[in-house]
């Protein structure tokens, strides 16, 4: 099964692989999902219907990742520092768990802005891999 998702806001649609995590599951047993942006610096996140406990979660995260927010029950999308951020890490308000990254350029998501749709879906493409 793959794990690759679509996500789209505004004008940006952007292709992302989730980890293999319980939480990232829970998302992908979700999808499609559809929502209204927040940000909080350069972050996006919005509500999920995903009910998720702290797993693997971290207090710093890189530009590309995309988390799950378990005290927001939200999906987060991480392309630059927030307001918590220090000098070397990109911080969330709170520990995320990390569930993946995007597979484009994280800046891209600059153009969205608050209260835009966002969706997250599995990904069109079917990946067939062979023996050959």
């Amino acid at each position: 099964m793959t794990r690759k998702i679509d996500i789209t806001s505004g004008q940006i649609r952007m292709e992302a692989e989730l980890n293999r995590t319980g939480t990232a599951d829970l998302i992908l047993e979700q999808l499609p999902l559809t929502g209204r942006v927040n940000t909080w610096g350069d972050e996006i996140y919005f509500a999920i219907p995903v009910s998720a406990k702290p797993e693997n979660a971290v207090s710093a995260v890189e530009v590309g990742d995309l988390a799950y927010w378990p005290e927001g029950r939200a999906f987060c999308i991480f392309f630059g520092r927030t307001p918590a951020s220090t000098a070397e890490e990109i911080r969330p308000a709170s520990p995320v768990n990390p569930i993946g990254r995007l597979l484009g350029d994280p800046k891209a998501w600059k153009a969205v802005k608050a209260g835009e749709k966002i969706t997250l879906k599995k990904a069109d493409r079917i990946n067939v891999e062979s023996d050959s």
